[in-house]
């Protein structure tokens, strides 16, 4: 039988990584896992550093973003979560997020990581890339990626005269 005893949720703060959260959740409950939730802030790159006058503002930079994710982070988990889940959340700095990811998981016994998942295509994946893709493709254990939330809009041409709605899903 497949044993699931720990739970890694990679976020983002996005709608997609919140909906990442909530299936890493109901998991957890359903198998009886403790769940992880981690952050990856980036360090600053060299060439910021570099920059005649704003050298000396960097580090600061740097520890004001360290702070918000960190803040943001705690926020993301409840005390439910951590109750009935055993939740812990770590901040991740230095390394690029799939990889701060797959090390986690690996060094942490995890046994499942859900990731969300923007649905970038074209020219913006091969631009930006894809956080959850990467981590497919080192990660040592499964991955479950989650697509954004369902979202209800209306259709412009009817919505006048029928009030129609679609879903997008």
């Amino acid at each position: 039988m497949l044993r699931i005893k720990n739970i890694l949720v990679a976020t983002d703060f996005s709608e997609c990584s919140e909906s990442a959260l909530n299936y890493g959740r109901a998991m957890a409950q359903r198998f009886g896992a403790r769940l992880h939730v981690l952050h990856t802030v980036e360090i600053m790159p060299p060439d910021l550093v570099g920059m005649g006058g704003y050298v000396s503002a960097v580090p600061q930079l740097q520890a004001d973003l360290d702070k918000a994710a960190r803040e943001q982070l705690e926020a993301s988990v409840t005390a439910d979560d951590r109750r009935n889940l055993g939740a812990t959340t770590v901040l991740s700095t230095g390394e690029t997020p799939a990889q701060a990811i797959a090390d986690y998981a690996g060094k942490s016994d995890i046994d499942l990581i859900v990731i969300g998942t923007h649905g970038r295509r074209g020219l913006s994946h091969i631009v930006m890339g894809s956080v959850a893709e990467k981590v497919v493709r080192i990660a040592p254990c499964p991955v479950l990626t989650v697509r954004h939330p369902e979202r209800e809009f209306v259709i412009p041409d009817r919505a006048a005269s029928h009030g129609t709605t679609a879903h997008n899903g």
